[in-house]
């Protein structure tokens, strides 16, 4: 199963569309990532990320619900009070 995680753009960097790279804030927690295939994102657009590459750019409300999915996630994964 592969899984794309959700990250705004907060820069850009590069000329070439074949190296265009950027970093990403992925809630916090910012990397850099490959834009190569997502050439029309700019700054402050949310992109799917898989592997270090931007696959896809997604809107606001899109990303929101994505997040929402993982925080439900990680709260049915946390232990159940008094154990």
């Amino acid at each position: 199963m592969c899984l794309a995680v959700p990250g705004k753009i907060l820069n850009i960097e590069g000329d070439d569309p074949l190296a265009l790279s950027g970093r990403v804030d992925f809630a916090g927690i910012v990397k850099q990532v490959n834009l190569a295939y997502v050439p029309e994102a700019k700054t402050g657009d949310y992109v799917l990320v898989h592997a270090g590459f931007a696959i896809s750019v997604i809107d606001d409300e899109q990303a929101g619900l994505v997040f929402e999915c993982l925080k439900k996630m990680d709260e049915n994964d946390e232990p159940a009070a008094g154990g």
